[in-house]
């Protein structure tokens, strides 16, 4: 299990070197994001290929390719689409006028490592989770979780997509179809998924279940760092209804709204 880690960490240190050498070339760090995703199926098939197939190898690096390249290709389309993230230029140019950092010290710093280090983690159920052994009731407990999460957050930005795509919604806020039960059902989605995840990679005693570090670092940033207060804190600013929005809807696990 060890070697495993140690080849994952490799492969995936090498395509974080090459990302941010692109990101010097176009002086843009924004398609990082899409690499979140498609890393993580990078990573789950690096260790599914270093070892003989198991039934929970191949059940784990199936889902996880499955919401990889859902995520990653929504998210690189939205980038090609939409353009630089205004959070990484702000964050880039932070640095440049605080602590003097070029853009390559910048980006490599704040950007790619710590993601890489974030998506090493996170990832941990799809790498440790590759031990064989039979499929339980956990495992199909947890890729039916998976799966919802999935079709969840799918669901989620592709109203959001054609939310914005009507100009008559122009300024207003999404309280329409899954946004209705909760302020963030992307994120909450992609929390589902990767419990799902941990549930199937748990049965593979003691490995499996040390992954739940990883769907945990996940919520925890999805809940309290760079999710939901990022997002809300700019439409506070920008949505004069999002105040009203947000006492009358559940903020992250999906639930009836409150009545004013």
């Amino acid at each position: 299990m060890l070697q495993i880690l140690l080849v994952d960490a490799a492969v995936s240190a090498a395509a974080f070197l090459a990302l941010w050498l692109v990101s010097l070339k176009i002086r843009d760090v924004s398609f990082v994001d899409a690499w979140w995703g498609l890393g993580m199926a990078l990573i789950a098939w690096t260790a599914f290929l270093q070892g003989p197939p198991t039934p929970r190898g191949m059940l784990l690096t199936a889902i996880c390719t499955v919401w990889a390249v859902r995520l990653g290709g929504y998210l690189l389309w939205r980038w090609r689409r939409h353009g630089a993230d205004r959070r990484y230029v702000a964050m880039l140019a932070h640095a440049e006028k605080e602590r003097g950092w070029s853009f390559a010290k910048a980006s490599l710093l704040l950007v790619f490592s710590l993601q890489y280090v974030m998506q090493f983690v996170v990832a941990l159920p799809v790498q440790l989770g590759q031990a064989p052994g039979p499929l339980g009731p956990l495992a199909f407990a947890g890729a039916a979780l998976a799966v919802i999460g999935i079709a969840f957050e799918t669901i989620g930005d592709a109203q959001l997509v054609a939310f914005k795509a009507d100009p008559a919604n122009a300024g207003k806020v999404m309280d329409r179809g899954l946004w209705r039960y909760t302020r963030h059902p992307n994120y909450f989605g992609d929390a589902c998924t990767w419990w799902g995840l941990f549930l199937i990679a748990a049965e593979a005693l003691p490995w499996g279940l040390a992954s739940i570090v990883g769907p945990i670092l996940l919520t925890f940033t999805l809940i309290r760092w760079s999710g939901v207060p990022t997002t809300e804190g700019r439409l506070k600013k920008t949505r004069p209804d999002y105040a009203a929005y947000v006492a009358r809807t559940s903020g992250f696990v999906p639930w009836f709204p409150r009545k004013a």
